[in-house]
């Protein structure tokens, strides 16, 4: 990548920013821990769900135990003679990148009663909550002073958002809040539809003309194709996976297809790459065919043609890329592990490049590569 003086200065001014700002974020984590700390007696298990399927209970289950103990008989002040490991949680948060696509971010939060209105409140814009969604390079879907009311019972999460969701700048905004706030209840188990009001009020629309009336089920994230299309009824989704351009996360997007949605359709799908109005990256690099997929034991053997080995070139040696590869053929039943041909012959794209993420993204991974990836734009150029 060719930069001049200026755009070098920049980039550098960036990092430097970055920096501080990831300094800050430990520094609040550790301040914050250290307050929390007394009460702190359960680290609960971190949930296990991938894209697209929820299966995080709503309460967590815990899998270890640390406690404050005082072993002096004589009853020593129990700030010095108290220590406890700070309880965290694992939870889905729904993010935003830079063109408005819904991200999920597998994060760890510290523990609290309530984890499902916990994860919402990381989605409220704050400077707080702002600095960690920087970290990844994504932003908050929620306005600045919101508050949330939610009650879960029978299946049915009734949410009650305060009158600060009103102000929202226009119709995609609101859109996306709703379809985050969706998303991220129905990652839980207890969770199968999700119903709004706002301000203690049932509306039907909110000011740009979002409905937020009857109730909501999990749908399809980040659908590519229109509503009319899609009830022809004669169109299928399947969820890919596309590198953002912006951050090192990976965008699931839902497109429509005539053919089965199944890890063939899938990968042909996936090697066509975004939609020509997408900002997203493509995930097989220019001229990429491909060849044929056959599913053997479990393991998609995903052949290509020869431009595929070009994948290398990426600024990030192609990880990214290959994540994207995995995540859309692993999704399917029956798909274990990838494996890559180029010309009919075995690939290997390097140690652990193929491996099946434990999520699409997650906080620590993004925040560390995206980092490393604004480094090597400054200082790895032409």
């Amino acid at each position: 990548m060719k930069m001049t003086g200026s755009q070098r200065s920049l980039y550098l001014l960036a990092l430097i920013l970055l920096l501080i700002a990831v300094a800050l974020a430990c520094a609040w984590t550790f301040w914050g821990g250290e307050r929390a700390a007394s009460d702190a007696v359960v680290t609960p298990a971190p949930s296990a769900s991938g894209m697209p399927s929820p299966s995080a209970p709503i309460v967590p289950v815990p899998t270890q135990e640390s406690t404050a103990t005082n072993a002096d008989a004589g009853g020593a002040d129990s700030a010095d003679s108290e220590s406890a490991s700070v309880a965290t949680m694992s939870t889905v948060v729904y993010y935003q990148d830079n063109y408005g696509y819904l991200v999920p971010v597998m994060c760890t939060i510290p523990y609290e009663d309530g984890v499902a209105k916990a994860t919402l409140n990381k989605m409220i814009q704050s400077p707080e909550n702002d600095m960690q969604a920087a970290r990844l390079g994504l932003k908050t879907v929620l306005p600045e002073g919101t508050t949330i009311d939610l009650d879960i019972s029978d299946g049915l999460a009734r949410i009650d958002l305060s009158k600060e969701v009103l102000n929202m700048a226009d119709a995609a905004a609101e859109s996306n809040m709703i379809a985050a706030i969706v998303q991220a209840l129905t990652e839980f188990e207890s969770v199968e539809r999700v119903e709004f009001l706002v301000d203690g009020q049932k509306i039907d629309k909110l000011p740009h003309g979002t409905d937020v009336s009857g109730t909501f089920e999990r749908g399809e994230i980040n659908l590519e194709t229109s509503v009319s299309a899609i009830n022809s009824g004669e169109l299928k989704p399947v969820m890919l996976y596309f590198p953002c351009e912006s951050s090192s996360v990976v965008v699931p997007v839902t497109r429509m297809v005539y053919s089965n949605a199944d890890v063939n359709t899938a990968v042909l799908e996936l090697a066509k790459g975004p939609s020509n109005q997408s900002p997203l990256e493509s995930a097989l690099p220019a001229g990429c065919g491909l060849i044929d997929v056959q599913v053997v034991d479990g393991v998609a053997k995903v052949n290509f043609t020869k431009e595929f080995a070009n994948l290398v070139q990426n600024t990030d040696g192609g990880r990214l890329a290959l994540k994207a590869l995995v995540l859309t053929c692993t999704q399917f039943d029956g798909v274990k592990s990838v494996e890559i041909l180029v010309e009919g012959e075995p690939y290997d794209p390097g140690e652990g490049t193929l491996s099946v993420p434990s999520f699409a993204n997650v906080a620590d991974e993004i925040a560390n590569d995206y980092i490393q990836t604004q480094a090597n734009l400054i200082f790895n150029y032409d």
